[in-house]
């Protein structure tokens, strides 16, 4: 199995902040929170979602109109 990112880890941690842990987010720039280095590298190792796949096999204006000028 792949190892958790970043985003993976901050959606647990606000989950058990939800359920009562007691825990709090760490602010930005405090000692162990991510950086914007972090942001920038899990954005590049990211999953492509389903809301940007779907957009990327819609079809555009300019396809259909191509598509419809060949038949």
């Amino acid at each position: 199995m792949a190892k958790k990112g970043l985003y993976d880890n901050i959606n647990a941690k606000r989950m058990r902040i939800k359920q009562g842990s007691g825990e709090k987010m760490r602010k930005p720039g405090s000692k162990g929170a991510p950086t914007a280095a972090n942001f920038k590298q899990a954005a590049k190792t990211a999953a492509p979602t389903a809301k940007r796949v779907a957009k990327k096999a819609a079809p555009t204006a300019k396809r259909v109109a191509k598509k419809a000028k060949k038949s």
